[in-house]
């Protein structure tokens, strides 16, 4: 039985393998650094006069000096903020020609010497420079030789400490919760302030203690642009720096001091500024996947009141898509469409080409009698289920269902009151206190559907929404999900590979293949006739392509089918032979079948009470039969024996292509 470690030992599985060694030609130099960088600092240690550190940190001249350095400080670091997190969101989201230039000169202040940061400040934003005799003779302001003269020198060489952490956490994180907002009705300044900024909290809070932590210990741009006054620009730096020549005792513990605060700064952020929180869990007891903590009470049916739920608005569905995805689709209101296809096929684009999201396709869409092409994926009344569900981490699930009725502009108690309805609909009331990352993914994916649905959409656009449910829980939300859209004023798309869903939820089956849509029909069309092979297999039939030739299919692959159905010479089509159809034979089978091919037997899987098998051959493409467990018993069927393969010729289904 495998055993399962605890954290600490995997932690230190990953720090060494059993039976390695660490390289003494890496160790050795790795051990000088940690010396190099260890040895200065132990140096301020071991010169302190700790008996005399008092009376040292309280000089008049000392104190003076660390008001001064925390006043500049802290507005370079509300400045840093106000610039620069517009600045990383920018460089993190938006593609613009001199994007790489833009970032050159957000890192250049951190590689420039200090003093030719101060010089070039100096150029700048002194009296005699650039912009310098514009703000004296404009507003009266004077920089140099000022306390505003050290806020922006020390906000100049900080503040790209802020930009690179928080435009490499937001990277980061994922557009698809942003993406998903927008559908629910958020603007992007409400996007911003209410998902943004909470999930990339880490980040911006790591860069503005490094922001601040810099902007504390400036010295070079300081002294260079502002001067050394007292009272006035002399920060604890600088402070430093004169006591050195007078009183290197007294520098060596203001240099402590501020070797202290550098160290409480880095260790309380323990490697947060890399930018690798943006998409942090809350912590939580694990929750298995799919199962509840404590039986869910039963589900309440009770419809939302009149005040929350008026009658459904009606809106059909036209969209010419161009682009990667190339079709027209018209749908009347209340019209559910499964959208299926093999993967790349397009299925994904569409449902983003109409949320207005992807630049790979573009849809012309109306939506009732209002034209929304022009219109932002906010105001287009278009919902979206992603498949995963994205659920924003740093909500409740109550409150993620409420987000998109309170981006409406319901108010709080309404909204709260709507979504606690939805959640109880789709039984997970009793969990709307929990955080997702406190959900399995079976919950989480139906407070997901909750919160689409609760924002009653013109369209609504769901990406495989049952994929994460078990099977007992998939037919619970699949029954609750046909309720709702029975009663639906809008369209529906059902991005799926699950045939069920598609027979059972949908009046139609829209089969993309490249973008282009190969089937639009109703689900027992495409059963009976699939015009794909991938849809094929999907419902669990054998599809082979091929020309039609004399008394049979010219198979794509190589052999040949004979069939009962006689189509013109050289048309295409795709042969339908279902699992049950095809025989198994430890010998070569005489008698009436046509089609009759030697084979090895490849795969065994369970399909319910029967068993299919998986037959490859020389002659013929890829064989699926179905048999009894009795038979394969009798047959001796195991992965690599060989078997004979026969299909009757009235036992194939010809769909012209």
């Amino acid at each position: 039985m495998r055993r399962l470690g605890t954290p600490g030992a995997a932690a230190a599985g990953r720090l060494r393998a059993p039976g390695t060694r660490t390289p003494a030609a890496l160790a050795v130099p790795a051990l000088l650094a940690v010396a190099f960088l260890l040895l200065p600092l132990v140096g301020i240690l071991a010169r302190t006069s700790w008996g005399a550190i008092g009376t040292h940190l309280t000089s008049p001249g000392v104190t003076q000096a660390l008001g001064l350095s925390l006043l500049v400080s802290f507005w370079a670091l509300g400045l840093s903020l106000l610039l620069g997190v517009p600045l990383a969101w920018l460089l993190a989201r938006v593609s613009f020609p001199g994007k790489a230039l833009v970032r050159s000169l957000v890192l250049l202040p951190m590689v420039l010497p200090p003093t030719v940061g101060g010089v070039a400040l100096l150029l700048g934003f002194g009296r005699r420079g650039l912009l310098g005799p514009w703000l004296e003779n404009t507003f009266g302001i004077v920089l140099p030789f000022h306390t505003s003269g050290a806020v922006v020198a020390a906000t100049f060489v900080a503040m790209p400490f802020l930009v690179i952490s928080l435009e490499g956490t937001l990277a980061g994180l994922r557009p698809r919760y942003e993406e998903t907002a927008a559908s629910l009705g958020a603007s992007p300044v409400r996007v911003f302030w209410t998902v943004t900024l909470p999930m990339v909290a880490p980040g911006l809070a790591a860069g503005a203690a490094l922001t601040w932590a810099r902007a504390l210990g400036e010295f070079g741009a300081t002294i260079t642009f502002a001067g050394n006054l007292p009272g006035t620009t002399q920060t604890l730096p600088l402070q430093v720096y004169l006591l050195l020549q007078d009183s290197p005792e007294a520098a060596t513990s203001v240099s402590l001091l501020l070797l202290v605060i550098a160290m409480a700064v880095l260790i309380c952020l323990r490697g947060r500024w890399t930018g690798a929180t943006a998409d942090r869990t809350v912590r939580g007891a694990p929750v298995p996947d799919d199962t509840e903590l404590t039986a869910p009470p039963a589900p309440r049916t009770e419809q939302p009141t009149a005040a929350s739920a008026p009658p459904p608005e009606r809106w059909s569905l036209h969209a010419d898509v161009t682009g990667f995805a190339r079709l027209t689709l018209d749908a009347e209101p209340g019209t559910t469409i499964a959208v299926v296809g093999p993967n790349g096929a397009g299925k994904t684009t569409l449902l983003r080409a109409l949320l207005g999201l992807t630049p790979r396709a573009q849809a012309a869409l109306r939506l009732g009698d209002t034209d929304v092409t022009t219109l932002p994926p906010h105001r287009r009344g278009v919902a979206w289920v992603p498949q995963d569900g994205a659920l924003f981490p740093h909500l409740s699930a109550l409150s993620n269902t409420a987000y998109g009725l309170r981006a409406h502009g319901s108010p709080r108690a309404e909204a709260r009151r709507t979504a606690q309805q939805w959640l109880d609909r789709l039984g997970v009331g009793h969990l709307a206190h929990r955080r997702p990352a406190q959900l399995s993914g079976g919950q989480a994916q139906r407070v997901a559907l909750a919160r689409a649905l609760a924002t009653r959409p013109r369209l609504l656009l769901l990406d495989e929404p049952l994929a994460a449910l078990d099977q007992t829980t998939r037919a619970h939300v699949r029954h609750t999900l046909r309720g709702h859209l029975a009663g639906f004023g809008g369209v529906c798309l059902i991005v799926t590979h699950d045939p069920v869903e598609a027979v059972s939820l949908a009046d139609r089956v829209l089969v993309l293949d490249g973008g282009r849509a190969l089937q639009d029909a109703p689900p027992a069309e495409v059963t009976r006739h699939p015009r794909s092979p991938w849809v094929a297999r999907m419902l669990g039939r054998n599809a082979w392509q091929g020309t039609a030739v004399d008394d049979g299919l010219a198979l794509a692959g190589g052999g040949r089918l004979v069939v009962a159905d006689r189509l013109p010479d050289g048309a295409r089509a795709l042969a339908i032979i279902a699992p049950e159809a095809v025989s198994l034979h430890l010998d070569k089978p005489v008698g009436s079948p046509r089609n009759v091919w030697p084979g090895t037997v490849r795969e065994i899987t369970s399909a319910g009470s029967r068993l299919r098998i998986l037959v490859t051959s020389r002659e013929a493409p890829d064989l699926v039969a179905e048999v009894t467990p009795a038979a394969a018993l009798e047959l001796g069927l195991a992965d690599g024996v060989s078997v004979w393969t026969s299909v009757k010729a009235t036992e194939v289904s010809l769909v012209t292509l």
